[in-house]
């Protein structure tokens, strides 16, 4: 399976609705590599990186997020998947 990666930035109420750990939480149960923190502005930023389809499925969960969370925009840009350590992890 083609492996790929991907820099996301979340907005919307995305801060204070645990949508760091649900993101930590999906991207493992999935197989997927990586990081997600907060963004000063509100935002959530996050990279990716595995299975083709994994990455894919986890960017459409994204946009909706946990319950509590209120997804307004979701972008992406390329990354290079040799560049994502092994595991997922929530930066401060």
């Amino acid at each position: 399976m083609r492996e790929m990666a991907v820099q996301v930035r979340v907005t919307g109420r995305v801060q204070g609705v645990a949508y760091r750990a649900w993101t930590r939480a999906v991207a493992a149960s999935r197989g997927i590599r990586g990081w997600v923190r907060n963004r000063d502005d509100g935002s959530v930023e996050a990279v990716l990186a595995g299975p083709e389809d994994a990455v894919k499925a986890m960017i459409a969960a994204m946009s909706e997020g946990p319950g509590a969370a209120r997804v307004t925009d979701v972008w992406t840009e390329p990354a290079d998947p040799a560049t994502v350590a092994q595991g997922f992890v929530i930066r401060y």
